[in-house]
């Protein structure tokens, strides 16, 4: 078990101070989904303190709703580590998601509207160029930034923010604890091409269809997290 480097000081700006148990929330959440604090690692209240130059107060908010969310659990004689998370509870998480993201572009297709098109077409031009670079710059965070705003720009069309919210924390808790599917020797690429066939069907306004493609990716993602094929050195 190793101790978090907290060793550097991080200034927070005015605009950043309100509401501080927020944004020290999504510091440390956005900390771990990066990999910066990972399994087993500790999570010291004094050495978060330090270099987020606050009180302790919001740091222990922040752990305390993360522990909620089981990114992080109290041990006694040890503190607050950061959990791991069994292949068990990855089934469990995507047996979820297969039914809320199937829902969320079943809403996404049923709703879409002129404007909502337009930006899903500008977000279908930008993964082809993605793609046609090849797979060592989608391997890279182009793909990372590139998921996030798939998974917005749906949630966003599916116009059910309480959904959106699920699914955010649904993924982040995945992305956090296990392999990540894009590892995986040629997954990056198929992954941005079920995610072209999600979105055309959308912008399209075939539910059906985006919704049978939105499965298939699941099914996918799923092996893919849970058994990864070894990376070529």
């Amino acid at each position: 078990m190793t101790e978090s480097k907290d060793d550097e000081r991080i200034p927070w700006t005015n605009q950043e101070l309100a509401p501080i148990r927020d944004k020290v929330y999504s510091y440390i959440k956005n900390a771990i989904l990066r990999g910066e604090y990972k399994a087993g690692d500790r999570l010291v209240e004094r050495n978060l303190a330090d270099k987020l130059q606050i009180s302790r107060t919001p740091i222990r908010e922040a752990l305390f709703r993360l522990e909620s969310q089981r990114f992080v659990t109290t041990v006694p004689r040890k503190g607050v580590i950061v959990n791991e998370i069994s292949r068990d509870e990855i089934l469990e998480v995507f047996l979820i998601l297969a039914s809320l993201e199937t829902l969320a572009v079943r809403l996404a297709a049923q709703k879409i509207g002129e404007n909502m098109a337009a930006e899903f077409d500008e977000l279908i031009e930008e993964i082809k160029a993605i793609q046609a670079k090849g797979s060592d710059a989608v391997l890279s965070e182009e793909f990372a930034e590139i998921n996030l705003r798939y998974n917005d720009l749906i949630g966003k069309a599916a116009k059910n923010n309480r959904l959106h919210e699920m699914l955010t924390e649904l993924r982040d808790y995945v992305r956090a604890f296990s392999n990540v599917s894009a590892a995986v020797p040629g997954r990056a690429l198929e992954a941005l091409k079920e995610h072209l066939d999600i979105l055309i069907s959308i912008r399209d306004g075939q539910a059906d269809l985006a919704e049978n493609y939105a499965k298939i990716h699941l099914q996918k993602s799923k092996k893919a997290y849970m058994h990864p094929e070894p990376e070529f050195s």
